[in-house]
């Protein structure tokens, strides 16, 4: 039944792939299809984040930047962008990149402050990683004319490089 929808819908030429994610199977569960990918979204943000043990006892510095931050304003519902910068001097656990990315990502559809974001990623990370230090920067785009860099940092920052904010 689906196939035969699909097929129908894109001969008109009015397919759309956001729509058709979201129709049910009526044939065989009556629950809306969902992409691998959304599957691993929603397991990332659900589940502890995968994490490594750190192979050093130097002291270094970890950079992340997550360029293609989304999430919801919680006032109007429009889309922010913005890059998620994190820097951390790890102790013992090291991050899996993947499931950083994936945990970021969870935001996407959720109405949420551009503080907020910043404070629970921050929180996430110290908790489930127990760095020496951690900065967590959030540089979002103009809204509004307005330019909104958010930064929470907590333990011993001092290795951390001055941060350059994005110019858009």
């Amino acid at each position: 039944m689906v196939t035969r929808d699909r097929h129908r819908i894109e001969n008109h030429c009015v397919f759309d792939p956001i729509a058709f994610t979201a129709m049910t199977d009526t044939t065989l569960n009556a629950t809306p299809l969902m992409n691998y990918g959304d599957r691993a979204i929603q397991q990332a943000a659900a589940e502890p984040l995968e994490k490594w043990q750190n192979s050093s006892t130097n002291a270094y510095t970890i950079h992340l930047e997550h360029p293609e931050f989304t999430a919801l304003c919680p006032r109007s519902g429009y889309p922010d962008f913005g890059t998620i910068v994190v820097d951390y001097q790890p102790q013992d656990w090291v991050v899996e990149l993947k499931a950083f990315k994936l945990y970021i990502n969870a935001f996407r559809d959720r109405r949420i402050s551009h503080e907020t974001v910043v404070n629970e990623v921050c929180d996430r990370l110290w908790d489930e990683l127990q760095p020496r230090g951690l900065r967590v920067i959030g540089d979002f785009t103009r809204r509004g004319g307005v330019k909104t860099v958010i930064t929470v940092r907590k333990g011993d920052c001092e290795l951390f490089e001055p941060y350059q904010a994005n110019v858009l």
